[in-house]
Protein backbone atom coordinates (compact mmCIF):
# COMPACT_ATOMS: atom_id res chain seq x y z
CA UNK A 1 0.00 0.00 0.00
CA UNK A 2 1.59 3.67 -0.72
CA UNK A 3 2.51 5.76 1.79
CA UNK A 4 1.05 9.27 1.47
CA UNK A 5 3.15 11.85 1.08
CA UNK A 6 1.99 14.22 3.69
CA UNK A 7 2.27 10.89 6.15
CA UNK A 8 6.11 10.67 4.67
CA UNK A 9 7.03 13.93 5.10
CA UNK A 10 5.97 14.45 8.71
CA UNK A 11 8.85 11.64 9.50
CA UNK A 12 11.35 14.34 9.55
CA UNK A 13 11.86 17.50 11.07
CA UNK A 14 14.10 19.75 9.16
CA UNK A 15 16.96 21.17 11.48
CA UNK A 16 18.92 23.14 9.10
CA UNK A 17 19.85 24.37 5.94
CA UNK A 18 22.84 22.81 4.92
CA UNK A 19 22.56 24.28 0.88
CA UNK A 20 21.75 25.00 -2.50
CA UNK A 21 23.21 23.73 -5.57
CA UNK A 22 21.97 23.62 -9.11
CA UNK A 23 18.98 20.91 -8.94
CA UNK A 24 18.79 20.65 -5.40
CA UNK A 25 18.02 22.21 -1.76
CA UNK A 26 20.17 19.89 0.87
CA UNK A 27 18.56 20.32 4.77
CA UNK A 28 19.64 18.73 7.82
CA UNK A 29 16.89 16.93 9.55
CA UNK A 30 15.89 14.13 12.18
CA UNK A 31 14.25 10.98 11.39
CA UNK A 32 11.19 11.05 14.44
CA UNK A 33 11.05 7.17 13.70
CA UNK A 34 14.96 5.92 13.70
CA UNK A 35 15.95 8.78 16.27
CA UNK A 36 18.91 9.98 14.09
CA UNK A 37 19.97 12.74 11.86
CA UNK A 38 20.15 12.62 8.11
CA UNK A 39 20.61 14.84 5.01
CA UNK A 40 17.75 15.85 2.83
CA UNK A 41 18.21 16.78 -0.59
CA UNK A 42 14.69 18.41 -2.20
CA UNK A 43 15.11 18.24 -6.01
CA UNK A 44 14.49 21.33 -7.87
CA UNK A 45 11.76 19.90 -11.05
CA UNK A 46 14.74 18.00 -11.49
CA UNK A 47 12.31 15.92 -14.03
CA UNK A 48 9.85 18.51 -15.37
CA UNK A 49 6.67 17.83 -13.19
CA UNK A 50 5.20 19.23 -9.77
CA UNK A 51 5.87 16.30 -8.50
CA UNK A 52 8.14 17.21 -5.04
CA UNK A 53 11.22 14.37 -4.74
CA UNK A 54 13.38 14.49 -1.54
CA UNK A 55 15.90 12.14 -1.03
CA UNK A 56 17.31 10.96 2.23
CA UNK A 57 20.91 10.06 2.76
CA UNK A 58 23.62 9.41 5.64
CA UNK A 59 24.51 12.46 7.32
CA UNK A 60 28.25 13.13 6.59
CA UNK A 61 29.75 16.39 8.98
CA UNK A 62 33.01 16.77 7.27
CA UNK A 63 34.84 15.62 4.11
CA UNK A 64 38.25 14.95 3.55
CA UNK A 65 39.68 18.30 2.41
CA UNK A 66 38.75 20.05 5.72
CA UNK A 67 40.76 17.41 7.22
CA UNK A 68 43.71 17.97 5.39
CA UNK A 69 43.32 22.19 4.96
CA UNK A 70 42.98 22.38 9.26
CA UNK A 71 45.86 22.80 10.37
CA UNK A 72 45.35 22.72 13.83
CA UNK A 73 44.77 19.15 13.39
CA UNK A 74 48.01 16.30 13.65
CA UNK A 75 47.52 13.55 11.26
CA UNK A 76 49.55 10.28 12.27
CA UNK A 77 50.59 7.87 10.38
CA UNK A 78 47.94 5.26 11.52
CA UNK A 79 45.00 7.89 10.83
CA UNK A 80 46.11 8.25 6.92
CA UNK A 81 46.14 4.55 6.70
CA UNK A 82 42.96 4.58 8.32
CA UNK A 83 41.51 7.01 5.78
CA UNK A 84 43.42 5.33 2.89
CA UNK A 85 42.13 2.51 3.73
CA UNK A 86 38.41 2.89 3.73
CA UNK A 87 38.72 4.88 0.50
CA UNK A 88 40.28 1.90 -1.30
CA UNK A 89 37.41 -0.46 0.45
CA UNK A 90 34.36 1.61 -1.05
CA UNK A 91 36.90 1.82 -4.38
CA UNK A 92 37.33 -1.95 -4.16
CA UNK A 93 33.26 -2.63 -4.40
CA UNK A 94 33.08 -0.08 -7.36
CA UNK A 95 35.03 -1.55 -9.83
CA UNK A 96 34.16 -5.12 -8.38
CA UNK A 97 30.93 -4.22 -9.43
CA UNK A 98 32.21 -2.22 -12.74
CA UNK A 99 31.84 1.23 -11.65
CA UNK A 100 34.55 4.25 -12.12
CA UNK A 101 34.06 7.08 -9.65
CA UNK A 102 36.12 9.74 -11.87
CA UNK A 103 36.64 12.40 -10.19
CA UNK A 104 37.52 11.57 -6.44
CA UNK A 105 39.41 13.86 -4.76
CA UNK A 106 39.50 15.23 -0.85
CA UNK A 107 36.03 17.15 -0.79
CA UNK A 108 34.45 13.96 -2.45
CA UNK A 109 35.49 12.11 0.29
CA UNK A 110 32.92 12.97 3.08
CA UNK A 111 33.22 11.54 7.01
CA UNK A 112 30.65 11.13 9.80
CA UNK A 113 30.63 11.63 13.27
CA UNK A 114 31.81 8.13 13.97
CA UNK A 115 34.80 8.56 11.30
CA UNK A 116 33.65 6.52 8.24
CA UNK A 117 34.91 7.55 5.36
CA UNK A 118 32.34 7.11 2.16
CA UNK A 119 32.89 7.79 -1.35
CA UNK A 120 30.59 10.51 -2.70
CA UNK A 121 28.93 12.71 -5.54
CA UNK A 122 28.91 10.26 -8.26
CA UNK A 123 27.85 12.74 -11.27
CA UNK A 124 30.56 11.64 -13.63
CA UNK A 125 30.59 7.68 -12.05
CA UNK A 126 30.12 5.62 -15.02
CA UNK A 127 30.16 1.51 -15.80
CA UNK A 128 32.72 0.16 -17.76
CA UNK A 129 33.74 -3.38 -19.06
CA UNK A 130 32.54 -3.36 -22.46
CA UNK A 131 34.94 -4.11 -24.98
CA UNK A 132 36.16 -0.78 -27.21
CA UNK A 133 33.60 1.58 -25.22
CA UNK A 134 34.72 5.31 -25.73
CA UNK A 135 34.50 7.63 -22.51
CA UNK A 136 34.84 11.29 -22.55
CA UNK A 137 38.36 12.24 -21.71
CA UNK A 138 37.16 15.35 -19.30
CA UNK A 139 36.85 14.02 -16.56
CA UNK A 140 38.22 14.06 -12.97
CA UNK A 141 38.83 17.70 -11.49
CA UNK A 142 42.25 18.57 -12.87
CA UNK A 143 45.02 18.10 -9.94
CA UNK A 144 43.97 14.21 -9.49
CA UNK A 145 43.84 13.53 -13.30
CA UNK A 146 45.89 10.49 -14.56
CA UNK A 147 48.22 11.29 -17.36
CA UNK A 148 46.28 9.58 -19.61
CA UNK A 149 43.45 11.57 -19.35
CA UNK A 150 45.54 14.35 -19.84
CA UNK A 151 47.05 13.21 -23.40
CA UNK A 152 43.23 12.49 -24.08
CA UNK A 153 42.70 8.80 -24.43
CA UNK A 154 38.99 7.88 -24.73
CA UNK A 155 39.73 4.15 -23.98
CA UNK A 156 40.28 3.50 -19.67
CA UNK A 157 39.60 1.93 -16.99
CA UNK A 158 40.43 1.62 -13.37
CA UNK A 159 43.76 3.19 -13.61
CA UNK A 160 41.92 6.73 -13.63
CA UNK A 161 40.48 6.14 -10.14
CA UNK A 162 43.83 5.03 -8.73
CA UNK A 163 45.74 7.94 -10.01
CA UNK A 164 43.81 10.11 -8.09
CA UNK A 165 44.15 8.24 -5.06
CA UNK A 166 47.53 8.30 -5.12
CA UNK A 167 47.14 12.38 -5.41
CA UNK A 168 44.96 12.63 -2.07
CA UNK A 169 47.40 9.91 0.12
CA UNK A 170 50.57 12.58 -1.03
CA UNK A 171 48.17 15.54 0.16
CA UNK A 172 47.36 13.77 3.02
CA UNK A 173 51.34 13.50 3.85
CA UNK A 174 52.17 17.06 2.21
CA UNK A 175 49.42 18.97 3.60
CA UNK A 176 49.05 20.67 0.40
CA UNK A 177 47.80 18.94 -3.13
CA UNK A 178 50.49 16.92 -4.74
CA UNK A 179 50.24 18.26 -8.10
CA UNK A 180 48.45 21.31 -9.14
CA UNK A 181 48.38 22.83 -12.41
CA UNK A 182 46.97 25.22 -13.89
CA UNK A 183 46.55 23.59 -17.38
CA UNK A 184 46.55 20.64 -18.84
CA UNK A 185 50.19 21.12 -20.37
CA UNK A 186 51.11 22.45 -16.82
CA UNK A 187 49.11 19.60 -15.32
CA UNK A 188 51.68 17.15 -17.23
CA UNK A 189 54.40 19.35 -16.28
CA UNK A 190 54.14 18.92 -13.14
CA UNK A 191 53.86 15.54 -13.11
CA UNK A 192 56.78 15.06 -15.00
CA UNK A 193 58.74 17.20 -13.10
CA UNK A 194 57.58 15.32 -9.76
CA UNK A 195 58.13 11.80 -11.38
CA UNK A 196 60.51 12.16 -14.69
CA UNK A 197 59.19 12.17 -18.50
CA UNK A 198 57.95 8.46 -19.28
CA UNK A 199 58.99 6.99 -22.66
CA UNK A 200 57.29 4.39 -24.89
CA UNK A 201 59.42 1.66 -23.72
CA UNK A 202 58.15 2.75 -20.14
CA UNK A 203 54.63 3.32 -20.88
CA UNK A 204 53.57 1.12 -24.34
CA UNK A 205 51.17 3.00 -26.52
CA UNK A 206 51.42 6.52 -24.85
CA UNK A 207 52.70 8.04 -28.11
CA UNK A 208 50.00 6.86 -29.89
CA UNK A 209 47.36 8.84 -27.86
CA UNK A 210 44.93 11.58 -28.91
CA UNK A 211 46.37 14.31 -27.26
CA UNK A 212 49.90 13.42 -27.61
CA UNK A 213 52.71 15.93 -26.98
CA UNK A 214 56.13 15.53 -26.86
CA UNK A 215 57.91 16.59 -23.30
CA UNK A 216 61.60 17.25 -23.04
CA UNK A 217 63.11 14.21 -20.63
CA UNK A 218 62.93 15.53 -17.20
CA UNK A 219 64.84 12.57 -14.49
CA UNK A 220 61.75 13.82 -11.44
CA UNK A 221 62.93 13.65 -8.02
CA UNK A 222 63.07 10.33 -5.90
CA UNK A 223 59.64 10.04 -3.96
CA UNK A 224 61.67 9.51 -0.65
CA UNK A 225 63.10 12.79 -0.95
CA UNK A 226 59.45 14.29 -1.56
CA UNK A 227 58.05 12.00 0.93
CA UNK A 228 61.18 12.14 3.61
CA UNK A 229 59.21 10.96 6.68
CA UNK A 230 57.30 7.66 4.67
CA UNK A 231 59.12 4.77 5.16
CA UNK A 232 59.69 1.95 2.54
CA UNK A 233 55.98 0.31 2.75
CA UNK A 234 53.97 3.58 1.62
CA UNK A 235 56.62 4.77 -0.73
CA UNK A 236 55.98 0.94 -2.55
CA UNK A 237 52.27 2.22 -2.42
CA UNK A 238 53.01 6.09 -3.91
CA UNK A 239 55.04 4.10 -6.69
CA UNK A 240 52.30 1.76 -7.56
CA UNK A 241 49.69 4.66 -7.65
CA UNK A 242 51.80 6.83 -9.91
CA UNK A 243 52.95 4.70 -12.50
CA UNK A 244 52.91 5.76 -15.86
CA UNK A 245 51.35 2.40 -17.77
CA UNK A 246 47.74 2.14 -16.58
CA UNK A 247 47.66 -1.18 -17.14
CA UNK A 248 50.45 -1.84 -14.54
CA UNK A 249 48.99 0.74 -11.90
CA UNK A 250 48.20 -0.59 -8.57
CA UNK A 251 44.40 -1.92 -8.45
CA UNK A 252 42.28 -1.38 -5.16
CA UNK A 253 42.68 -5.03 -4.48
CA UNK A 254 46.21 -5.02 -5.21
CA UNK A 255 46.54 -2.32 -3.21
CA UNK A 256 44.87 -3.16 -0.13
CA UNK A 257 46.96 -6.63 -0.13
CA UNK A 258 49.93 -4.17 0.03
CA UNK A 259 52.48 -4.35 2.91
CA UNK A 260 51.80 -1.04 4.02
CA UNK A 261 48.41 -1.82 5.45
CA UNK A 262 49.57 -4.87 7.30
CA UNK A 263 52.69 -3.22 9.18
CA UNK A 264 52.65 -1.28 12.00
CA UNK A 265 50.61 1.70 13.00
CA UNK A 266 47.84 -0.02 12.22
CA UNK A 267 45.12 2.37 11.29
CA UNK A 268 43.00 4.34 13.83
CA UNK A 269 39.51 3.61 15.06
CA UNK A 270 37.37 5.78 13.01
CA UNK A 271 35.73 7.05 16.47
CA UNK A 272 38.90 8.26 17.11
CA UNK A 273 40.50 9.58 14.35
CA UNK A 274 40.26 14.14 14.53
CA UNK A 275 37.13 15.59 13.76
CA UNK A 276 37.80 19.23 12.37
CA UNK A 277 37.30 22.82 14.57
CA UNK A 278 35.54 23.78 11.86
CA UNK A 279 33.06 23.59 9.10
CA UNK A 280 33.57 23.17 5.38
CA UNK A 281 31.52 26.18 4.63
CA UNK A 282 33.70 28.20 7.30
CA UNK A 283 37.05 26.78 5.64
CA UNK A 284 35.88 27.94 2.05
CA UNK A 285 34.77 31.03 3.33
CA UNK A 286 38.15 31.01 4.66
CA UNK A 287 39.84 30.93 1.51
CA UNK A 288 37.58 33.10 -0.29
CA UNK A 289 38.90 35.66 2.27
CA UNK A 290 42.03 35.27 1.70
CA UNK A 291 42.13 35.10 -1.86
CA UNK A 292 40.28 38.09 -2.18
CA UNK A 293 43.40 39.59 -0.09
CA UNK A 294 45.77 38.32 -2.45
CA UNK A 295 43.89 39.59 -5.62
CA UNK A 296 43.79 43.32 -3.78
CA UNK A 297 47.66 43.22 -2.55
CA UNK A 298 48.74 42.30 -5.90
CA UNK A 299 46.49 44.85 -7.56
CA UNK A 300 47.77 47.89 -5.03
CA UNK A 301 51.25 46.95 -6.12
CA UNK A 302 49.89 46.95 -9.86
CA UNK A 303 49.50 50.26 -8.90
CA UNK A 304 52.18 51.32 -7.26
CA UNK A 305 54.92 50.36 -10.08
Amino acid sequence: MAVDVKTRAKRYEKLDFLGEGQFATVYKARDKVTDTIVAIKKLLDAFGHKSNISLVFDFMETDLEVIIKDTSLVLTPANIKAYILMTLQGLEYMHQHWVLHRDLKPNNLLLDGNGVLKLADFGLAKSFGSPNRVYTHQVVTRWYRSPELLFGARMYGVGVDMWAVGCILAELLLRIPFLGGESDLDQLTKIFEALGTPTEETWPGMTSLPDYVVFKTLPGTPLELIFSAAGDDLLELLQGFFTFNPSTRLTATQALKMRYFSNRPGPTPGPQLPRPNCSAEALREKETVGLKRKIEAVTKKKLIF
